[in-house]
């Protein structure tokens, strides 16, 4: 690999859940790229050995329309996705704004020893030294993301007992690695079921550049966002055409029309830890520094709050919300969800009058989730909504996470982030977020209104194979 990515990114550390079909489509200055045999693992092929040539550019969408080795973002070499862009728009003078999910600051958290409050504010004060402007946290963003889910269901429900229609099963749509997936295995039959909901990371950084930024006294142009994240495939999120925008009102248009991203860089877990070894910061000792409220899930006593769920939390929020508008049942304590298959596929039901009324379910990686696309396909899926996640226990096992420690096994380090992601965490409803009732009262409106489907929402593409794809698998 080129040497600008970080160096947490290694062949050595792939770990696709889709077998790979076929060697690389993008040769070598005209090779073929070498065949490989079929192993459990995914590799990229290359040329000879023998053969000196320059490093390969492979884009995104040539990535996107191979069906090979290359079907999550993991593997996808981006070159505004380092830690030398972060730094050098640092040097630039921009408006750097960091925005951190929970997921990584549970990871840091478990790392150091520390709690997820502790380490938000360690990082407030490393990255603040370092010149950057603003360092939120995505819980917020989040709670956006959630709400607008809850609306969304509420009207696919209805659409379905009124009309007839089929909108459900709705499907999470947070994991880009699932959105990967379907996009281009998929094709049209799934895609009317995913959420239009952007994730956290893309509604936090519309926030941040078509209003927050004006609060600040900003131009949109002066912001570079860069969010920490748990896996390699919100880089691959981060530069979807759909998430770029250009200058629309009128003091914006005086500006040069230039493409715009929501997110300009996504920095993983891992990434950031060897961005702490490389400035030879004794981390546990950093002070800690008050957190910035403008977007951040942080009360009157400085404490954190969120949802239940390390994944996000969608089927937790959005079945409660259902149970309350919909059957009028307030539910209290963690809901009980049942094991099916095993410990990434459960689910939970309500029952009125001995009569099953709602049933969400849990999906975390591929091999459930092949199952569940099977039921769809063929119209036999009798969930109301499923919580969709690519890796196997979910977004705090994301590839970009901080690796075990010598002596730790995987399921260990899963366990400890586990207890560590709420820990001094409060639980809290995310429509009664004061924070989020400011956003849509001064600017989105209301949850489904025409704003906040046009900055809160997004749309899917089944990928067209290229060409030169389809005449490799021929």
């Amino acid at each position: 690999m080129s040497e600008r990515f970080s160096a947490t990114l290694r062949i050595g550390d792939l770990n696709d859940f889709i077998a790979p079909s076929q060697a690389c489509i993008v040769s070598v200055k005209g090779l073929k790229p070498a065949s490989s045999a079929k192993s459990d693992k995914p590799e990229v092929a290359i040329a000879s050995r023998a053969v000196k040539t320059e490093p390969v550019k492979i884009s995104l969408k040539d990535c996107l329309a191979c069906s090979g080795c290359i079907t999550s973002a993991e593997t996808v070499m981006l070159e505004k996705q380092s830690l030398d862009e972060f730094l050098s728009n640092i040097d630039k003078g921009k408006a750097v704004m960091i925005s951190i999910s929970p997921q990584s600051r549970a990871s840091l958290a478990a790392h150091f020893g520390l709690s997820p409050l502790q380490v938000l504010r360690k990082l407030v004060t490393f990255f603040k030294s370092m010149g950057v402007k603003a360092v939120f946290d995505t819980s917020c963003s989040r709670d956006i993301s959630l709400i607008e889910s809850c609306n969304e269901f509420m009207m696919r429900y209805k659409q379905t007992k009124s009309k007839g229609d089929n909108p459900l099963p709705m499907l999470a749509s947070a994991c880009p690695g699932w959105i990967c997936y379907a996009e281009k295995t998929l094709g049209s039959y799934i895609l009317p079921y995913i959420s239009s909901v952007k994730s956290p990371q893309q509604t936090m950084g519309a926030a941040l550049k078509h209003h927050v930024c004006q609060i600040m006294g900003l131009r949109v142009d002066e912001i570079y966002h860069v969010s920490i994240m748990p896996c390699y495939d919100k880089k691959l999120e981060a530069v979807r055409d759909d998430f770029v925008f250009q200058l629309d009102s009128p003091n914006e248009a005086q500006l040069d029309v230039v493409p715009l991203a929501e997110v300009d860089s996504v920095l993983t877990s891992g990434e950031v830890l060897d961005l702490i070894k490389l400035k030879a910061v004794d981390f546990k000792s950093l002070e800690e520094s008050p957190l910035d409220k403008m977007m951040t899930n942080v009360d009157e006593d400085g404490h954190l709050y969120g949802v239940l769920g390390s994944s996000g939390g969608y089927a937790e929020t959005i079945f409660r919300y259902a149970a309350k508008e919909l059957f009028g049942r307030d539910i209290e304590g963690p809901l009980d969800f049942k094991i099916i298959r095993n410990s990434d596929f459960q689910e939970v039901s309500l029952e009125v009058d001995g009569k099953t009324v709602l049933k969400f379910a849990l999906c975390y990686g591929f091999r459930n989730l092949q199952n569940i696309v099977r039921k769809v396909k063929i119209n036999k899926c009798d969930y109301d909504f499923v919580e969709v996640m690519a890796c196997p226990s979910g977004c705090l096992n994301g590839g970009g996470q901080i690796k075990p420690e010598p002596g730790q096994s995987a399921k260990d380090l899963i366990q400890r982030l586990e207890t560590v992601y709420m820990d001094q965490v409060s639980v809290a409803d995310p429509f009664r977020n004061p924070l989020v009732r400011k956003l849509y009262d001064e600017w989105l409106e209301q949850p489904g209104s025409k704003k906040a489907k046009k900055y809160m929402h997004t749309e899917y593409h089944p990928v067209v194979k290229s060409i030169s794809s389809q005449l490799h698998n021929w």
